[in-house]
């Protein structure tokens, strides 16, 4: 057994002195002093990614600011002839964001020589905005009427529906006499088999009351008839008659029969009085003839069948043309009230004098909307001027002082796209931040206190957040909208409703993994208070993960709105980014620019964001303190 009495003795000699003959001081520290904050600081700005997040960020939000309140452009009341402008950066003729717009498998119109588009542009202002045009060079055949068709055969058939009865085309009564050398010429079709069916008997006659003159009986004749009416009159001893010309077809056992013609063009001598009407019933072109028919209640033939048509020839064309040169250029003939002349005469932009005419139109300022006075109109009791017809630009017109330019172009209302998707992304962001902000502090508070005390408190706090939590946020969100209304305050309170609590959890799990620490432990044997430990010791070590995931807060808000807006319970009344995104999403076949760029945007932001936390998530972990 060791002897525990033995004692240690130290002698003075056995101590030696060092340094005796120096100067001790302390010594000056190798790197500089430094903060939390300032250190986290450090380490951001060595994040390229995070930095490149926050300068592209910092740029989309003050964007998101100032083109609301800098940008003329009009985004509240509705401008139909300024809708779906193609974006517009550089000048028209460069191909690349130069506000044209290619259109492929256009229906041509061969009269004109344009696309046809509907009647919505004038053929003058249509010419002057197209940049390049190619025509196929064939015609296309279709069985349908069109407007723009040439040719192709008149299809008279029995209807199916109703058995044993003829079909009857009967045109317009003419008169006809023995002295207009009247003729009849026309030009049948034989092919079999359109749409199936078997081509049938028919007869061609001239009625008048109850009696009819037969040109061509019943039969499956398709060879061309030429008949001389007036001939025939004679034969039949009449010196005139008032008679329709009809095309009989004979009803079919089964299904339908049918007749194709090509063409009935009735001919007379110049000096007949009736020219007019003789060339009205005259069937020239089949298309023409049943797009008259099928758009013109007072048609001058009638049908009791079916009418239609077969291999009509339509040509289609592929073009680009420059839509700010179409709505903005030179302007057709418009008609402006006597109050905007004078309005323009009192500004300085032009004189006129009604009791002279249009003659007296001076031009005095590039501001002034019109160029040429065209027509007057005056009243005839006051004799005061009541209106002018003028001709000018478009973009005049319409209250600009130059052609304008929508780099993103705009939308179904003629609203500049780009101030819409900022003014949108403005009112999401403030929507996001709100949100984050209170689910942040709620979330932070709740989850400290869990997580710090545990125990029964820690118990009762995680059932009512996973009570709350089970509630779907779709339905809270239903809920809210239907009890308050739809509007940007319901939003925020149904989103934070239960936004929290994610925050809350992950707080808690970070207090539960550092406050067993030895630091924690020695600041309380110190007499640490629980709020210093909580707020100075263990909270500012859990800071890293809680601000990346406060900061993805604000993009969940932004899509959780979107995604609302897409089932229509987004906010009304006020510009967002899911309401714009949802109204625009139907054009995204024919309109691709009006989604692609408010979703380059949302992407841009989304990205920004996620690196923007990352960045911050690496600045706030204390296990990097000092580390380069």
């Amino acid at each position: 057994m060791a002897d525990t009495n033995n004692k240690i003795e130290f002698r003075e000699d056995d101590f030696v002195l060092i340094q005796q003959d120096k100067r001790v001081t302390d010594k000056k520290l190798d790197t500089k002093p430094t903060t939390f904050f300032k250190d986290a600081l450090r380490r951001f700005r060595k994040n390229k990614a995070s930095v490149a997040g926050s300068i592209i960020l910092g740029i989309l939000v003050l964007l998101a600011i100032l083109v609301p309140i800098l940008s003329p452009c009009n985004i509240t009341t509705v401008n139909t002839p300024e809708a779906f402008l193609a974006p517009k950066f550089f000048e028209a003729g460069t191909g690349f964001w130069d506000g044209t717009r290619k259109m492929t498998r256009i229906v041509y119109d061969m009269d004109n020589e344009v696309p046809a588009l509907s009647g919505k542009y004038s053929i003058e202002a249509v010419k002057a905005s197209l940049v390049k045009i190619t025509v196929d060079g064939e015609p296309t055949k279709i069985d349908a009427a069109n407007p723009y068709g040439q040719g192709g055969v008149v299809v008279l058939a029995t209807d199916a529906a109703v058995e044993g009865r003829d079909t009857l085309m009967s045109s317009k009564a003419v008169n006809f006499d023995v002295n207009g050398e009247y003729k009849l010429d026309v030009v049948f079709s034989d092919e079999d088999g359109v749409s199936s069916s078997e081509i049938g008997e028919y007869a061609v006659y001239l009625k008048s009351g109850d009696d009819t003159i037969m040109l061509r009986d019943f039969s499956r004749d398709y060879s061309p008839l030429s008949v001389d009416i007036s001939q025939i009159l004679k034969e039949n001893g009449l010196d005139s008659m008032r008679a329709q010309i009809v095309f009989e077809v004979k009803s079919a056992v089964s299904g339908f029969q049918y007749v194709l013609i090509e063409s009935a063009v009735i001919s007379a001598k110049d000096t007949v009085e009736n020219a007019e009407d003789i060339a009205a019933v005259s069937i020239a072109d089949a298309t023409d003839f049943i797009n008259e028919s099928d758009t013109n209640s007072l048609a001058y033939w009638s049908c009791t069948g079916r009418k239609g048509i077969h291999n009509s020839e339509i040509y289609y064309c592929d073009y680009v043309i420059d839509t700010y040169e179409l709505v903005y250029g030179d302007a057709d003939l418009m008609t402006y009230s006597a109050t905007e002349l004078n309005n323009w005469i009192a500004a300085g932009y032009c004189t006129y004098d009604y009791q002279v005419g249009p003659e007296s139109f001076v031009k005095l300022s590039d501001e002034c909307p019109i160029d040429v006075v065209d027509s007057q109109t005056v009243m005839g009791i006051t004799k005061k001027l009541s209106n002018i017809t003028a001709r000018g630009f478009g973009y005049r017109k319409m209250g600009y002082d130059k052609m304008p330019k929508f780099i993103f172009g705009t939308d179904a209302s003629g609203f500049d796209l780009f101030k819409r998707a900022f003014a949108g992304l403005r009112t999401s962001l403030i929507l996001g931040v709100c949100t984050a902000v209170f689910c942040f502090t709620f979330g932070l508070i709740w989850g400290s206190v869990s997580g710090y005390f545990g125990g029964s408190i820690d118990l009762w706090m995680e059932r009512f957040c996973e009570i709350l939590g089970g509630v779907p946020w779709i339905v809270v969100m239903t809920l809210c909208i239907l009890h308050l209304g739809n509007n940007f305050f319901t939003f925020v309170l149904a989103l934070c409703l239960t936004g929290w609590i994610s925050t809350a959890h992950r707080t808690r799990t970070q207090f539960y993994r550092f406050k067993g620490r030895e630091y924690v432990l020695a600041s309380r044997t110190l007499g640490a208070s629980d709020a210093r430990l909580i707020f100075k010791h263990i909270l500012p070590n859990s800071m890293g993960t809680i601000i990346t995931s406060s900061v993805l807060m604000i993009t969940s808000a932004i899509f959780s709105e979107a995604t609302l807006a897409y089932l229509n319970l987004g906010l009304q009344g006020q510009q967002s980014f899911g309401v714009m995104m949802s109204n625009n999403q139907q054009y995204l076949g024919v309109y691709p620019n009006l989604v692609i760029f408010p979703a380059v945007v949302m992407a841009l932001m989304m990205i920004s964001f996620n690196l923007f936390g990352n960045g911050l998530r690496d600045a706030f972990n204390p296990a990097l303190k000092g580390s380069e």
